[in-house]
């Protein structure tokens, strides 16, 4: 990827804008992305970002993915939160047999969502059989298939293990026609996404199906990216939506308060030191999460393109940032949206939606506090709770 290519992405991303504003409003109403905005997702190629290029992908450095979903999250966090789900997603193709990856990932909407870690599968010859029910299957409504993880019950009744102990959990991959789904997606922020819950019954899997996704037995792409597990992708991935949004919340604060009158003051709202300030602060402090994370990330990418492994201490690095990224991005919402006034209460302005999606970004796995209790322990020398480390 030259750097003209990986600018392109990220203006391809933004000339999205107007579309992206324009569905909005039904977007958030019917709780899924419209056609328009799934068929601009998928002819744009944005949903194949991170697959790999030998399977037709573009396989772009981390840094692109972060900076498209970024630009499309200022526009409309929902959308950008499907499109970086489902482009995670796709990079379970690293460790498919080619043939799958291609049957899966060919055809010109083709899109791979799945739900969080749960549930399990019996082994059984040929592949696995499951009856479960997954949740948090984001932008699943505009998916071609669905994935599922799940840990193998051997014919035994063992689970199955790793070399080093740890239970396997396997993704099982088919069409999205095989699960039942439940819309169970009545939230308060991130309304767009139709995160819906999906079901199967004695639903028999082939093993080439299957992939023992982030496990470096199984991949088989060499490039830097697939080094980085997806775990650690989505939470990069999601700062970087929340930064969207901060950025564009704090863009119109600045807007707001450069014609808005003060019923206290004789003169406008820019006038108003205390506006100033809440703006001139809300700009360092984003300036500043933007640049730590993606320095951060680039430092990590420069060993990988290296040939060099991503290390505890890059996972730590940017396990940090990107929890860190979220947390701060809602600060800065939550400072616009107030120094806005009554002017943010009300859905047509520019405020409302944005607060309630930040505040749904910092409620996820991705931005929980237990990412800093387990950096902590690493660097007091213990061994974090959390297994976010461990691949």
């Amino acid at each position: 990827m030259t750097a003209s290519g990986a600018s392109d992405w990220v203006e391809q991303a933004r000339a999205l804008a107007p579309l992206l504003a324009a569905e909005a409003d039904a977007i958030e109403r019917d709780r899924q992305l419209t056609p328009k905005v799934v068929a601009a997702l998928t002819e744009g190629g944005f949903y194949k970002l991170l697959l790999p290029k030998n399977l037709g992908g573009a396989e772009v450095p981390a840094a692109v993915f972060l900076g498209v979903l970024e630009e499309i999250a200022k526009a409309d966090a929902s959308t950008a939160w499907c499109l970086g789900q489902c482009g995670v997603c796709a990079t379970v193709a690293a460790y498919l047999d080619p043939a799958v990856a291609h049957e899966i990932f060919d055809p010109p909407r083709a899109v791979l969502a799945w739900g969080a870690t749960a549930g399990e599968a019996r082994a059984v010859p040929g592949g696995y059989r499951v009856t479960w029910r997954w949740h948090f299957a984001s932008g699943s409504r505009q998916a071609s298939w669905i994935g599922a993880h799940v840990q193998i019950i051997e014919p035994g009744g063992t689970k199955r293990l790793k070399p080093d102990g740890r239970v396997a959990v396997r993704t099982l991959l088919f069409p999205v026609k095989s699960a039942t789904f439940h819309d169970v997606w009545d939230v308060v922020g991130l309304k767009g996404t139709g995160t819906d819950d999906y079901a199967v019954e004695d639903l028999f899997v082939p093993e080439k199906y299957t992939a023992l996704r982030d496990d470096a037995s199984e991949r088989r792409e060499a490039g830097p990216l697939y080094k980085i597990s997806s775990s650690m992708l989505y939470g990069l991935g999601f700062a970087a939506i929340a930064l969207g949004v901060a950025r564009a919340t704090l863009d119109a604060a600045i807007e707001t308060a450069r014609g808005k009158q003060s019923r206290d003051l004789k003169t406008g709202m820019k006038h108003n030191n205390v506006v100033q300030a809440t703006i001139g602060r809300g700009e360092a402090k984003l300036r500043a999460v933007r640049a730590y994370l993606y320095s951060t990330l680039a430092e990590a990418w420069r060993d990988l393109e290296a040939g060099k492994p991503l290390t505890t201490d890059h996972r730590l690095a940017l396990r940090l940032a990107s929890t860190w990224t979220i947390h701060q991005s809602a600060e800065v919402v939550d400072a616009a949206y107030h120094m806005a006034g009554a002017t943010a209460i009300f859905h047509a302005q520019a405020f409302e939606r944005r607060f309630r999606d930040i505040h749904a970004i910092a409620q996820q796995i991705q931005a929980r506090d237990i990412h800093y209790e387990s950096v902590g322990q690493l660097l007091l020398g213990l061994d974090p709770d959390s297994t976010v480390f461990a691949t």
